[in-house]
């Protein structure tokens, strides 16, 4: 049953067009309108689905005006649902604008969540480091995107960024010319689509092995970038400390490091200098 004047704010597949929620469903079915981005790529979805309800074009060029439309339409009580060609409105889709407006005019907003690339991506990679940043897209421009590029190199985060296929090796080159060649990359392309790759290597070597195939230049990408380390790595987490305090009573010093880098993903010599702490303490 859905709440009159609301605006849900529903997330879509990426590709495979079972990924979507069955609350997804029942919202879309259920609400008076649907604005999307493109009406022929949702009604592919909803026709596959056999859903029939209204819909109306929203995208980046005319969302303050579908705005103000669906701000009338809540005020008439009708209930909307707002979504995007794939994955989850106003993450680097339309949506944003819509949302902050209809919060500032006291609209109820609902969430219905459900597919997102980087998520997905990130899933998928293997990556122990729990913090992340995401970027997003980039600039179109190597001069900007190389500015841009230069603010995030001292982050310690795994950087998730979006690319198209016609700017993916331009885009690789300036990450090679701004990190270096060390850091590793996960290029996820085509999630959850017929020809769906994920790919770890280092920077230096993502390149050559795109260009080995051009194949693995075509679809959506999600690039996952690993982070700068951490400058100062002295400094460990208390869940880390307690990790370590209770691997240290049933196992040798070094084993109990190994594991405890590979439990937390913190760095091995600060954690072999607590260790060495914590051992000190017991005997003492």
């Amino acid at each position: 049953m859905l709440t009159k004047s609301t605006l849900y704010v529903v997330a879509t597949p990426i590709g495979n067009l079972r990924d979507i929620s069955l609350r997804a469903l029942d919202v879309l079915a259920e609400v008076d309108i649907i604005a999307a981005e493109h009406i022929h790529i949702s009604g592919h979805l909803l026709a596959h689905h056999r859903i029939t309800t209204k819909t109306i074009t929203l995208h980046q060029h005319n969302e303050s005006i579908v705005a103000e439309k669906i701000k009338a339409l809540l005020d008439a009580e009708k209930t909307v649902a707002i979504v995007t060609d794939a994955g989850t409105p106003g993450i680097s889709d339309p949506g944003g604008i819509i949302v902050n407006l209809l919060h500032n005019q006291g609209y109820q907003v609902v969430p219905i969540p459900g597919a997102n690339a980087a998520i997905c991506a990130l899933s998928a990679a293997g990556i122990i480091h729990p913090n992340f940043l995401f970027i997003g897209f980039l600039p179109n421009k190597t001069v900007a995107r190389k500015r841009t590029l230069e603010t995030l190199t001292s982050l310690p985060f795994t950087l998730i960024f979006y690319e198209a296929p016609h700017r993916i090796i331009g885009c690789i080159k300036d990450l090679i010319t701004v990190f270096g060649t060390q850091r590793q990359i996960t290029i996820a392309r085509e999630l959850t689509k017929l020809f769906e790759t994920i790919h770890r290597c280092s920077l230096g070597d993502a390149l050559t092995w795109l260009e080995a195939d051009s194949n693995q230049q075509k679809g959506e990408f999600v690039l996952l970038l690993t982070g700068a380390e951490t400058i100062d790595k002295g400094i460990i987490s208390d869940q880390a400390q307690h990790t370590l305090q209770v691997l240290l009573q049933d196992l040798p010093l070094k084993q109990a490091v190994q594991l405890a880098v590979t439990i937390t993903g913190e760095n091995k010599n600060s954690l072999y200098k607590q260790a060495l702490l914590i051992k000190d303490d017991s005997i003492s």
